[in-house]
């Protein structure tokens, strides 16, 4: 995975929107209602680890296949959408560009906007790893939905993820209390 070359840094520590040029995406919707409470602008990130069997976007498997995309353009797209809840980082798997990704929630949580990140590591995973970039983007975070597709676990009953053993995690609860907080509607 690509990443952006040292430079100034944002706010605590993490690279400013500037530096998250060049994030590699396998594409974007900009209104979607499956993705997330409310209307969302999803950004499906490219690269992953854990090729799931039954994924349901194995073309965003390769680091370096999609394309690259102008964080400052997609934050203006969403800016300009006055009926968007939220914006959604799906995958691929979001966290190979934990850096560019945090610098883009920054600013559209101040403008108002909610971040799903949806992710194949469990939180535990995260957690233990002690990624400074990691964190920034679980900081950014306001839902996290955890944990590796499983074709077997797999309903249509479940509300904004793909198989039962998937989280759906309140992070901002889940940091303060030191311990994981599921999110409720």
């Amino acid at each position: 995975m690509r990443r952006s070359p040292p430079g100034d840094r944002g706010p605590e520590g993490g690279r400013g929107l500037r530096e998250a040029v060049g994030l590699r995406i396998a594409g974007r919707l900009r209104e979607s209602i499956v993705d997330g409470p409310g209307l969302r602008y999803v950004i499906f990130t490219q690269g992953c680890p854990h090729r799931c069997e039954g994924c349901h976007n194995p073309h965003t498997w390769p680091p370096d296949g999609g394309e690259e995309a102008e964080p400052e353009t997609m934050l203006a797209e969403m800016k300009a959408d006055a009926l968007l809840r939220g914006v959604t980082f799906s995958g691929g798997e979001p966290f190979l560009q934990a850096d560019a990704l945090a610098a883009l929630a920054r600013p559209a949580r101040a403008s108002g906007l909610d971040v799903w990140t949806y992710t194949g590591y469990t939180w535990e995973e995260l957690r233990a790893a002690e990624d400074p970039a990691w964190n920034r983007l679980l900081a950014e975070t306001d839902v996290l939905v955890d944990g590796r597709y499983h074709r077997d676990e797999r309903s249509y009953r479940l509300r904004f993820r793909g198989s039962a053993n998937q989280r759906l995690i309140d992070v901002p609860k889940s940091l303060a209390a030191g311990e994981i907080v599921l999110w409720e509607t």
